[in-house]
């Protein structure tokens, strides 16, 4: 049985994002290496997140999530980023990535994959998280970059 993991926007923005040309080489790489070692997904937040970026890359980046599984958002979701928002875990100006973890958690992903540092891919900010999911009884995913996901 593979792992399971979430494929938050970042990491489908890093795949065409000619500023960080290591970021897209990686992640590139990734994709074609090691995506497919494991149960891929996505969610209708990220679609939602890609359909408000212009085009030309609007149009590349639903492309590149067109042949994952989509997660759905369900109430409990939203009570668990309410949660996070709540206490302190994230502030609602980053609701989405409350969400991304959220939905994550939820649906019990092996891997939340993310090029986001500041409000994801944090030390701090997972164990905080981990705390809570386990007092709320709910999964907490590994917040990894594709990077880690590399196999040597």
């Amino acid at each position: 049985m593979k792992l399971s993991l979430y494929l938050e926007t970042s990491v489908i923005g890093a795949y065409l994002d000619s500023t960080d040309t290591f970021r897209r080489d990686m992640t590139i790489r990734w994709f074609e290496r090691e995506l497919s070692e494991y149960e891929a997904f996505t969610s209708v937040l990220v679609e939602r997140e890609l359909e408000r970026i212009d085009e030309p890359h609007r149009t590349g980046y639903l492309q590149i999530i067109k042949g994952l599984d989509r997660l759905e958002l369900v109430d409990e979701i939203s009570i668990l980023a309410d949660g996070y928002i709540s206490r302190g875990i994230f502030s609602r100006k980053y609701m989405a990535d409350a969400f991304h973890v959220a939905i994550a958690s939820f649906h019990k992903i092996d891997y939340l994959v993310t090029w986001n540092f500041g409000h994801l891919a944090n030390v701090r900010k997972q164990a905080r998280v981990r705390l809570f999911n386990a007092a709320a009884g709910f999964f907490s995913p590994a917040i990894v970059t594709p990077e880690f996901l590399v196999h040597s």
